[in-house]
């Protein structure tokens, strides 16, 4: 598959939600799935790598799929407020090349 940019996803996700009247939630309950996606996510990581392993009459799902999952609302959350990701990425790392910019310990330079 070709890689995809970020404005790439989420006009794929726009034209996906928009073939159905419904189109997006609101706010809120888009919010509401989010969590409740992170809830998932959260099992999948405490599955793999916490003390609860997987009951046997659990379905499989993967990290990669959860996270999928929340990318998917995340951009649905962003396209229903007219937010562009991109921008809302380059904003934040800005900041934490500024203002964190000291506050953890770098790697060596290696010679």
């Amino acid at each position: 598959m070709a890689e995809k940019t970020m404005k790439e996803m989420q006009r794929e996700v726009d034209e996906y939600i928009g073939q159905f009247k419904e189109g997006y939630f609101s706010p809120l309950a888009m919010l509401a799935r989010l969590t409740e996606e992170l809830g998932e996510l959260a099992r999948e990581v405490n599955h793999y790598y916490g003390e609860k392993p997987k009951k046997k009459t659990e379905q499989e799902k993967t990290i990669e799929e959860e996270l999928g999952d929340m990318l998917f609302v995340l951009i649905c959350f962003a396209n229903s407020l007219h937010i562009d990701l991109q921008e809302a990425h380059d904003r934040v790392m800005n900041k934490f090349r500024t203002r964190d910019r000291d506050r953890w310990t770098r790697k060596e330079q290696e010679s």
